[in-house]
């Protein structure tokens, strides 16, 4: 067995032909442009593309297949350049008949597959060209038509205000699945603004493996978020295994920020952008400027539906590691950031490899006492909410 950093939520914003999929997002975010950043510069061994399902994107992976650049292996999944897996993905959107859409990632293990998994889904999607559109259909029904395919299924980024499982659509997955499809379930991906000491305070996703990804809309956040993946080789059988947590294959560990650095942890004035602080209770009115216009945050979300006050991790829970990318950090700007990944190798390697005096020597002493700080969880944090990301303090 052996470990594999990986991040399954990274979005396509634009084919080679330079047709938009992906709206709004960076016109850099080609499938080629991911493959190189998150395999050299953020250190990534497996990565998840999750608009694959539009006919553009299928153009430049068989492209990218018939230059050699992409090979598929016989597990499933393209393995680049010997140092990075791609996993074929989409995002769609389900709505309820009760009101409220969520998102879901579907992931299948070849073109060919996928290529009749997005034929089959055109008859429901108005523009299957187009990123994260809408099935017209609930949950319950893609679930059942992607279980048919032989995909791995995960509801993406559950908590979040907007297009989520929790934040939008229930209180409970189990009042819109039946036991059958939740079982068909494969993971949960926590996504922006939540972690596991957070998702464990409610009790239907105690058997869930739960994944943390970035939900890259540009190439810099890729890796925001990642996985540690236990695994015999980066595949997409070998993922399915450890989702299922199966011949020992596992998410071992699980990367992110710390929720309060999201753009959804607190509530948020639409009114006047007023965020709730931390340790403050929400009200109706802004206690600024007294509007009502509220996005609930994550966190707030949560305290309202959790079934229990502290978090209870069942045995199977890896470690959540509350960690800033390098991009968040006072002081390390492209410059400082170019100098690093020459110097080192890969965002992954400063993050887990790097020894301070090593980066001090580098940068000098107050860009490495910012990203120490960083690092170690032990920096002042300013929480987020309704779309603003939080802040580290400035030393």
């Amino acid at each position: 067995m052996q470990n594999y950093f990986a991040d399954l939520h990274v979005h396509i914003g634009i084919s080679e032909s330079g047709k938009w999929i992906k709206i709004p997002t960076s016109n850099r975010l080609t499938v080629r442009n991911i493959l190189d950043e998150a395999s050299r510069r953020k250190g990534m061994q497996i990565v998840g593309v999750v608009d694959a399902m539009s006919p553009l994107v299928s153009e430049d992976l068989t492209q990218l297949v018939s230059e050699g650049l992409l090979e598929l292996d016989s597990q499933g999944g393209y393995r680049y350049a010997d140092r990075l897996t791609l996993l074929l993905g989409a995002e769609i959107e389900t709505s309820e008949t009760g009101g409220g859409t969520s998102h879901t990632l579907i992931f299948l293990p070849d073109l060919a597959l996928l290529k009749r998994f997005s034929t089959f889904m055109a008859g429901h999607i108005r523009n299957i060209n187009l990123s994260s559109q809408n099935a017209h259909m609930p949950l319950a029904r893609l679930v059942n038509i992607a279980a048919d395919f032989g995909a791995a299924i995960v509801p993406a980024h559950v908590f979040t205000p907007h297009k989520s499982l929790y934040g939008a659509c229930a209180t409970r997955m189990a009042h819109i699945l039946s036991d059958r499809e939740m079982a068909l379930v494969s993971g949960v991906e926590l996504g922006l603004s939540a972690d596991s000491f957070l998702a464990d305070r409610i009790d239907e996703l105690a058997d869930f493996t739960f994944l943390s990804n970035s939900d890259a809309h540009s190439l810099e956040k890729i890796a925001r978020e990642y996985n540690v993946l236990t695994l015999q080789a980066p595949t997409f059988q070998e993922c399915c295994l450890a989702f299922a947590r199966k011949g020992g294959r596992r998410v071992a560990e699980n990367y992110g920020l710390d929720p309060r650095l999201g753009k959804y942890h607190r509530t948020f004035c639409q009114a006047c952008d007023y965020i709730y602080p931390d340790g403050s209770s929400i009200s109706i009115q802004c206690p600024q400027c007294g509007g009502v216009k509220m996005i609930t945050g994550v966190f707030d979300r949560i305290e309202t539906i959790a079934d229990r006050k502290e978090p209870q991790h069942p045995s199977h829970r890896p470690l959540y590691h509350h960690q800033v990318p390098l991009t968040f950090v006072p002081g390390v700007g492209k410059k400082v950031l170019d100098k690093l990944i020459t110097a080192f190798g890969s965002e992954m390697k400063v993050l887990h490899c790097v020894d301070e005096d090593e980066i001090r020597a580098l940068v000098g002493a107050k860009a490495a006492s910012a990203l120490i700080e960083a690092r170690s969880g032990s920096a002042v944090i300013t929480a987020g909410g309704g779309g603003v990301y939080g802040k580290l303090a400035k030393n």
